[in-house]
């Protein structure tokens, strides 16, 4: 990034320390160049701090489904409510306990504030909202079938709760009733899901629930050069996509901050968005502020409404908050999954028959290769208009249940500003931070990167 103070940098630094004073009464320090603020690509790309003038998510809760969350990390402080530990059995600790530090980067993408090193730290894209976590149990700990029930009771328990967004940045291969009703549960009660996809799409690229649930909004992962990245899975259950590559974020650890990739972190970035629009916006339903994420997505660019790499396009909030378009109305889910899949119909939660007829049908598009699907999943997220529109989910039973947080592991040194933490804190994308004497440790619930 460009070392000089005019411009954009400018702007950058009054911006972010204007935030710092809403959230943590005091000034920031302005973003240098080796700054960690600096490594955030993607805050720069969705021009965060030109949003942040309008709305910083303040007011919106969003329940963070994962390891736990650290509520002392210092990007985090003041952000973090009580919440609900299914863990206990398995984890010493409660809800603010993170095994894995997963759940606090996702956090961190989603409500950071840039305290850490008096100003020095990662920014979430929703540095306003309040996140309440639910601690689920590591991959390891859940029996062939416990998995749904887990994720249902979180989900169930969110909703409950107050969480206007509920982020899932974990899947399961199994497709359970249980979560179809747990779903439905918080769309009626006025929730909106986001979930990723996985990061297996270089390898076998399975179907993952929550993510193809009917009612949960599936994301996928792009990289700087707006293309599905190679690891994110692709099929009619990617709704939507964000950037999910060298993401540097708040995490577990004695630093605090840690840099990784994966369809979690595209994930947390989707529900903060919505936070972000909520805010603007607080008297629009779950199913309003998701048709006006439709109507401003960055569209594919080859002329498809959708395809199976990014869905309808980049999730463009900026966008949203200036010129949101038709919200629609309250009470239809402007996917017609819920439809097509028989749920029943609810005040907030279901499409109808006009909105399902007028669907475009999906795309047949493998993305089998590196880069992408055969349109290359390439977008201009930012600058081309996108149209909100409906896919029909694909259902795949499965005898067996992984629940598997959606990071990668892997050996990315960390930016200049972040200190090496002592522990792999991953679980939704590669995690880069090296354990003692600068060996890079792996992380027990992910696959290793390449």
């Amino acid at each position: 990034m460009s070392t000089n103070r005019t411009g954009h940098g400018r702007l950058r630094a009054v911006a972010s320390a204007v935030v710092g004073l809403l959230l943590l009464g005091g000034a920031v320090t302005p973003a240098h160049a080796d700054s960690t603020r600096s490594q955030q690509w993607h805050l720069d790309a969705m021009r965060a701090e030109e949003m942040w003038r309008t709305s910083t998510g303040s007011g919106i809760t969003v329940a963070v489904i994962d390891s736990g969350v650290d509520p002392d990390n210092p990007d985090l402080k003041g952000r973090v409510l009580d919440g609900l530990d299914l863990a206990s059995k398995f984890q010493a600790g409660d809800e603010h306990t993170d095994f894995t530090g997963h759940g606090t980067g996702m956090a961190g993408l989603i409500a950071g504030t840039g305290a850490y090193g008096g100003g020095n730290g990662a920014f979430g894209l929703a540095p306003g909202v309040k996140v309440l976590p639910v601690r689920m149990p590591g991959e390891h700990d859940l029996n062939a079938f416990a998995g749904p029930s887990y994720l249902s009771k979180a989900i169930r328990y969110a909703a409950d709760s107050g969480a206007q967004v509920i982020n899932i940045s974990m899947g399961t291969v199994a497709h359970s009733p249980l979560l179809d009703a747990a779903v439905d549960y918080a769309l009626d009660r006025g929730s909106l899901l986001f979930a990723a996809v996985g990061n297996d799409g270089d390898k076998g690229n399975p179907v993952e629930y929550p993510a193809a649930t009917p009612g949960v909004v599936g994301v996928a992962s792009v990289g700087k050069n707006l293309r599905r990245s190679s690891f994110s899975q692709y099929g009619p259950q990617v709704d939507m996509a964000a950037p999910g590559e060298e993401m540097v974020h708040a995490c577990g650890g004695e630093t605090g901050l840690c840099k990784g990739e994966g369809t979690s972190d595209a994930t947390a970035l989707a529900s903060a968005s919505a936070a972000l629009i909520w805010s603007e916006h607080p008297t629009w339903t779950n199913n309003q502020v998701l048709r006006v994420m439709l109507n401003t997505i960055g569209a594919p660019t080859d002329g498809a409404k959708r395809n199976d790499s990014i869905g309808y396009g980049i999730v463009r909030p900026r966008i949203a908050l200036q010129n949101p378009g038709d919200p629609g109305p309250a009470d239809v889910y402007p996917l017609p999954d819920l439809e097509a899949a028989g749920s029943p119909a609810s005040p907030s939660g279901s499409a109808s028959a006009s909105e399902s007829t007028q669907a475009p049908a999906k795309a047949d598009d493998s993305g089998s290769d590196a880069s992408g699907a055969k349109d290359s999943g390439n977008v201009s997220p930012w600058v081309v208009p996108g149209i909100g529109a409906a896919v029909v989910l694909a259902a795949l039973a499965a005898a067996v249940v992984v629940l598997r947080r959606r990071s990668r592991p892997g050996t990315v040194p960390p930016p200049p500003s972040v200190r090496p933490a002592q522990q792999t804190p991953y679980g939704g994308g590669r995690l880069t931070p090296p354990g003692p004497g600068g060996t890079p440790q792996s992380n027990p619930y992910h696959r290793q990167s390449p």
